[in-house]
């Protein structure tokens, strides 16, 4: 996820940039820069770091004209350096792209770049763009803009500017967001609204497939095949502070409703179509026999990651046949584990600085054994340590509380079992393949379980006046309860506890009255029963009980107060929906608390202190 700004017209068009990329740096902050067209010539100042540093460039060093095209990056290709950073350019200087998402096919692209003689001055997928619009051009931008396009396959926007047209810039949306500013004599772009939202409150949204051609005198819509596009445009009346969240009252809530998306990004690129049982990672790069002679993993993290953790446990040992211990990284660092060589270390961290993870996965090396990183963030400390990597891609999180974060390191692990399972022979083609199809379908099925969200609210009503609740499951969810009752803690400040369902009646049962709520996850068939015998136990005590189940399980209502339903999926892929429902109700608990949601008392986004 990165910010994307424009302009076009009578105005200097550098601090309207700026500004806009400010008001955008919650969509990244690895690196910033702009492209600015003075009539003839189109000049780029770009700097990794804050934008304040890019500022700074600009106030010693000012950059006339009035159009050109901004950015604000979250690196997923390249680390976070000054040539990495955004804008690119063509080798003539001539043309300037600045690109948010995935190029899934940019290595082909640039083999086939190079062999023609070209040169590279990045490490990103994102220069392959500028090269194709520059070898497309034949002096109408759009259509050099279109052709590059039609060569490159991901999900992406695009925005491109040439010095050879100045007033003008052209944009694509293919999945990531685009939206057009309407002023009076002049034309604003950005990939969110709170960019240009004090410019103008006319917006035109920009939809997946279509290409806009974007002067001073006004925006002009058509699909990428060429066809013309009418649409009304929006008012809006949010305010500024809302506009940062998307209209959300909350980041959180924003973030929630983000994960199709952040999945859609962590998938893309990575399953091959035409060979559905193929997965790419990119930065993972086992050793010939590595898979086949691996005789344990080791996943290690703390909070959120650790429950993504857990869930690694159920998927890697079910599908690659091999023992797999969780650890707390603050515990592992002090023990004196028998972790060596023959093993992998699977270190997770949404923001590659977590300071007991990193010492955790230092004795790891130090002990012989390889280590992958499962990180939100490149350039990071844990990804610099690492062997293999593998990026979530969730973008920028914001709201202490990890949400669309950890539901991307769940796909991640998938992702990564599918390169070890078949690596190993313990996952065959079918059964790769079935994996495959279910991991296509979880946007959607995410979304799906999003659109329920007014039954999660009504739920949460429930809860009022209640100080303790307890989450139950089994096997993978056990992992899922774990991460409800985490979020519930984290911003609502009720006590919450989850165990497997099958250890209340070791203790905590003792501690069930009437009204207690008890939110029991049941979606795996294997252990469906065992867990419907926990929920009658809390029920025999007339404690709430609220069960979440696909929607095709005719049974709960028999045994459960309320029933929040998800989408029939593979169980192996259950907790990826299962989690949303309880993000959402801890979210509407806390919230009818009165709470601040965003930053929870007494916590950090990321912990870089032991």
């Amino acid at each position: 996820m990165c910010g994307i700004m424009g302009y076009v017209g009578p105005r200097e068009a550098a601090p309207i940039l700026v500004d806009g990329l400010r008001r955008l740096e919650y969509r990244g902050y690895d690196s910033a820069g702009v492209a600015v067209c003075d009539g003839r010539h189109l000049v780029v100042r770009k700097a990794e770091g804050k934008l304040a540093r890019l500022s700074e460039m600009l106030d010693v060093d000012p950059v006339p004209g009035s159009s050109g095209i901004g950015h604000t990056r979250w690196a997923t290709h390249g680390a976070p350096s000054d040539h990495n950073a955004h804008p690119h350019t063509d080798p003539s200087g001539e043309i300037a792209v600045v690109h948010n998402g995935i190029i899934e096919n940019f290595l082909a692209l640039k083999e086939e770049l190079l062999a023609a003689g070209a040169t590279f001055t990045s490490e990103t997928d994102s220069e392959v763009l500028a090269h194709l619009v520059a070898q497309e051009y034949d002096g109408d931008l759009l259509e050099a803009t279109r052709r590059a396009v039609a060569r490159a396959k991901g999900a992406y926007a695009l925005v491109v500017t040439s010095s050879r047209e100045p007033g003008r810039i052209v944009a694509v949306r293919m999945i990531s967001p685009l939206v057009v500013g309407l002023g009076k004599g002049e034309v604003f772009l950005a990939s969110d609204i709170p960019a240009i939202l004090h410019h103008t409150r006319d917006i035109m949204v920009v939809d997946n497939g279509e290409i806009v051609d974007v002067t001073a005198d006004g925006a002009h819509l058509q699909t990428i095949d060429g066809r013309p596009v009418q649409r009304d445009l929006l008012q809006i009346t949010w305010d500024a502070a809302q506009a940062e969240r998307g209209g959300y009252p909350h980041f959180m809530l924003k973030e929630i409703h983000e994960q199709p998306q952040a999945v859609t990004e962590t998938l893309t690129g990575r399953l091959l179509d035409g060979e559905p049982e193929t997965v790419v990672l990119d930065d993972v790069h086992f050793p010939p026999g590595f898979a086949r002679a691996l005789d344990r993993i080791w996943v290690t993290a703390c909070g959120t990651a650790l429950h993504a953790g857990l869930v690694a446990k159920e998927v890697f040992e079910g599908l690659l046949r091999v023992p797999v211990e969780v650890a707390y990284a603050h515990e592992l660092r002090y023990r004196d584990p028998l972790i060596g060589p023959g093993s992998l270390t699977v270190a997770i961290s949404q923001s590659g600085e977590t300071a007991d993870t990193l010492a955790a996965a230092y004795l790891a090396k130090e002990r012989g054994s390889r280590l992958l990183a499962v990180t939100n963030v490149v350039g990071s400390t844990l990804s610099r340590t690492a062997d293999d990597l593998l990026y979530t891609r969730a973008g920028p999180e914001i709201a202490v509380a990890s949400t669309k974060a950890y539901m991307t390191m769940l796909v991640g692990e998938y992702l990564l079992a599918l390169v070890l399972g078949r690596e190993r022979g313990t996952l065959d083609a079918t059964a790769a393949a079935a994996l495959v199809a279910g991991l296509r379908t979880l946007p959607r099925v995410v979304e799906e379980t999003l659109a329920r969200e007014e039954d999660i609210k009504a739920l949460a009503a429930g809860f009022n006046g209640h100080d303790h609740v307890y989450f139950i499951g089994r096997g993978l969810d056990y992992a899922v309860a774990m991460e409800g009752s985490l979020k519930m803690k984290e911003i609502s400040y009720i006590h919450s506890e989850a165990m497997p369902a099958g250890e209340l009646k070791h203790g905590t049962l003792a501690l069930v009255t009437e009204g207690t709520p008890v939110v029991v996850v049941l979606t795996q068939t294997a252990v469906y029963d065992k867990t419907i015998s926990a929920l009658q136990e809390v029920k025999a005590r007339r404690a709430f009980t609220v069960a979440v189940a696909y929607d095709d399980d005719t049974e709960i209502a028999k045994h459960a107060d309320r029933v929040v339903r998800i989408p029939r999926v593979p169980d192996l892929l259950a907790p990826v929906p299962a989690i949303v429902p309880l993000q959402l109700l801890a979210y509407h608990v806390a919230a009818a608390r009165g709470h601040d949601i965003d930053q929870p008392r007494n916590l950090a986004k990321s912990v870089t202190v032991e």
